[in-house]
């Protein structure tokens, strides 16, 4: 029988982070790849400015609603992402995301090794009740200006 040789990370040997007011909680890496996977819960009416990075995404909504903007040859899109539905992010494209329900949303992400360091990086390392202080925001900027992402709005 042929084995294996990548094997995935427990996820209980991962840490919790938190960008912004973004809980974030890796639960797989595929060692020798660039694949990992992240949960992120999103508080009611959190999420993530418009970014553009190098790295791919895809979304996969676990729980709740998330409102997705993505920029298309036509202009700036929303997307209703609802629990089952999977959104893909391709490279470079401008995009963002927020929770406009009264419940927290979880998602997975799937995301490449660049922005699984960028996550560790701006971790504030506590909990906001939805709103990041203005040292959260400083340290997600810094963060993202040192692993190539590109904060488009506030």
């Amino acid at each position: 029988m042929m084995s294996n040789s990548n094997t995935a990370t427990e996820a209980s040997t991962t840490k919790s982070v938190f960008v912004l007011a973004d809980h974030v909680e890796r639960r797989a890496r595929l060692e020798g790849t660039w694949l990992n996977i992240f949960d992120v819960t999103v508080s009611p009416g959190g999420g993530t400015p418009l970014h553009s990075h190098a790295s791919p995404e895809v979304f996969r909504i676990l729980e709740g609603s998330l409102t997705i903007q993505r920029m298309s040859d036509s202009g700036l899109q929303e997307v209703e992402a609802i629990a089952g539905d999977i959104v893909s992010i391709p490279a470079h494209v401008p995009h963002g995301y927020s929770n406009p329900g009264p419940a927290p949303c979880v998602f997975s992400a799937i995301v490449d090794k660049e922005m699984a360091v960028y996550f560790e990086a701006a971790d504030s390392s506590k909990p906001t009740d939805g709103t990041p202080d203005d040292e959260a925001a400083e340290q997600m900027i810094v963060a993202a200006n040192a692993h190539g992402i590109h904060i488009l709005a506030a």
